[in-house]
């Protein structure tokens, strides 16, 4: 069997920019969750992205759910979220003790539909903040978004666990809302094996947030804690290694760009399918390289056609308002989500792809349109 080709999957940068911090870490034997290569990662981050202040943590869920609290979300309040996202999004929600309303997508970009977030404020005006997304490093379209929000006077919280990279009018994602989160999870751009970023231009409540992900542990001689703290903070040498990923991640973008630009040039002209929406304002780092099929070929003939050759691919996410645990919330919009995720499939999209492998895997795919 030929080797297995991978959605997308976790590497060192090929120049083996992490190893020098991970030796430094070992050499000073500061492998907690504090050092020289956490505070540098924040600052590096936080500098490419053009934010003021950031916190490393140990995971994109650790960051929303701080954001939710930094933000003031508590017991019985109303948090907007897409639907079409992973579950990471929304699970602090429930975390907070809050409760989730969901908002559908629109065509045009995939993510959060204005429109629709604006009824959702006419249903719901006591809002306590919005969890916007940027699906697969495509960027939501932030400026009528934050007006919407800005004029409710409602804490935005962008999770750009997908798109670091992506810009939205020359400026990163992630920035536009009173707090952004990113991740290194294994399968992201870059990858620190695990682990997140909460980034505002509020340091003083970044300040806190690094607080509470260390045990809210009180400034005393012996351990004191007069509030709930967390076990959030990032390690010395994950965050070593995501120092030396992020130098790697304009590269890395612009293999993700190649990839989807392959796929669009050899499957654009199948009938039915139709790529992940582009838009003059946006500068994905497309994540993972999407398409929709509306045609006799549906996305499980790709999907298992795929699987019987080791490759991997994957549906697009299942609506959370149809997901089992949380279809007891409410929704707002029509049928864009239900629709993208019936007929999306997300393809092989690893940056390790050869030119070999993609054409592997598109020639699999066409002889799905010679049957």
């Amino acid at each position: 069997m030929k080797d297995r080709l991978f959605l997308s999957s976790p590497h060192m940068s090929d120049e083996g920019y992490e190893m020098e911090y991970i030796k430094e870490a070992f050499d000073t034997n500061w492998i907690a969750p504090l050092g020289e290569n956490v505070d540098q990662f924040e600052i590096e981050l936080a500098n490419k992205i053009g934010s003021k202040a950031a916190a490393a943590l140990s995971s994109g869920t650790a960051a929303i759910h701080l954001a939710l609290k930094a933000a003031g979300v508590e017991e019985g309040d109303i948090v907007f979220c897409p639907t079409l996202t992973f579950s990471a999004t929304v699970n602090p929600v429930i975390y907070q003790k809050a409760i989730p309303v969901f908002i559908d997508s629109d065509y045009e970009t995939w993510n959060m539909c204005p429109n629709a977030l604006e009824e959702a404020f006419e249903k719901y005006p006591e809002v306590k903040a919005v969890i916007v997304v940027h699906l697969y490093g495509l960027s939501a379209d932030m400026d009528k978004i934050m007006e919407i929000c800005n004029k409710h006077k409602v804490a935005v919280i962008e999770d750009a666990a997908e798109s670091l990279g992506t810009y939205y009018k020359g400026r990163h994602t992630g920035t536009f809302g009173d707090y952004g989160i990113f991740s290194f999870n294994g399968n992201k751009i870059i990858t620190t094996s695990g682990g997140g970023m909460l980034v505002s231009n509020n340091e003083e409540r970044i300040a806190k947030t690094r607080f509470w992900a260390t045990q809210s542990r009180d400034q005393a001689r012996h351990y004191q804690h007069s509030e709930l703290g967390f076990n959030y903070r990032m390690s010395n040498v994950v965050a070593g290694i995501g120092r030396g990923q992020l130098k790697v991640l304009d590269k890395r973008v612009e293999k993700k760009n190649y990839i989807l630009e392959f796929y669009k040039r050899e499957l654009g002209e199948l009938d039915g399918v139709e790529f992940m929406p582009s838009n003059e304002w946006d500068k994905p780092n497309y994540w993972l390289s999407s398409m929709t099929l509306n045609g006799n070929v549906r996305p499980i003939d790709v999907m298992e056609a795929l699987e019987k050759e080791n490759i991997e691919s994957r549906p697009v996410w299942k609506p959370m308002h149809l997901q089992p645990f949380f279809e007891k919330y409410d929704f707002v919009g029509t049928d864009v989500s239900e629709k993208l995720f019936e007929n999306g499939i997300c393809l092989p999209s690893d940056t390790k792809l050869t030119d070999e492998s993609l054409e592997r895997v598109v020639e699999i795919i066409k002889g799905l349109w010679e049957r």
